[in-house]
């Protein structure tokens, strides 16, 4: 594991606790009403996956999350004091003509195009470099919806700064737990913030679509 981008203990501690929040919330939900949030989802199917990690020793296979390349005709992401920048992360694990990023500012955020997740989507991981110091970390947020309508931006875990282009840790998709049902999925977009003044670059943001049902 490269320096900074390990994972951070209280992090993992309080990933756990909002595992059990919103795996309450799904007991909670009455199943008739979990249908409708997988009719709005976009299509799970003939997902194209590959192993972006496997340098670091992550065979995992992975899909690309819409845009999450960040190069020209790519889906937007919503963007708060960030933009799509020249300059790739360096390894070009997604192409070798890929030549863009995302520039998120001070305080700035970005979210990205909704997908669909199920049990089978239970991690993400991506690219990322700051200068910042240990208290401007980027959090990482998934947003969701429950089966009565309430929207949730549930935190993931943080990324702490590198001077350089990094894989992050893995981050844990708790989102994954609203369906319960192997074949159900539920629409999410995923967002990043930057907390405190450092400025970030992230690139190449993908999520693990290993079956575990």
């Amino acid at each position: 594991m490269l320096a900074g981008m390990g994972t951070n203990p209280r992090t993992g501690r309080f990933a756990a606790l909002v595992a059990v929040a919103v795996g309450a919330l799904a007991l909670g939900a009455p199943a008739a009403s979990a249908g409708l949030l997988v009719k709005s989802a976009p299509s799970c199917e003939r997902q194209a996956v590959s192993k972006p990690f496997a340098p670091w020793r992550d065979n995992a296979n992975y899909v690309l999350a819409p845009g999450g390349a960040f190069e020209p005709g790519d889906p937007g992401w919503k963007l708060n004091r960030a933009s799509v920048v020249p300059g790739n992360e360096r390894f070009r694990v997604r192409a070798a003509g890929d030549a863009h990023s995302l520039k998120i500012g001070p305080r700035g955020s970005a979210s990205s195009p909704v997908m669909c997740v199920g049990l089978e989507h239970p991690t993400l991981r991506f690219f990322a470099r700051s200068g910042g110091n240990l208290l401007q970390p980027l959090a990482i947020e998934v947003i969701t919806e429950t089966s009565v309508g309430l929207r949730l931006a549930v935190p993931v875990g943080v990324v702490l700064p590198s001077n350089g282009w990094a894989p992050t840790a893995r981050q844990l998709v708790v989102a994954n737990l609203l369906p319960l049902l192997p074949g159900r999925h539920t629409p999410v977009a995923f967002r990043v913030r930057s907390i405190g003044g450092a400025t970030w670059w992230i690139d190449d943001f993908y999520v693990d679509p290993k079956r575990r049902a």
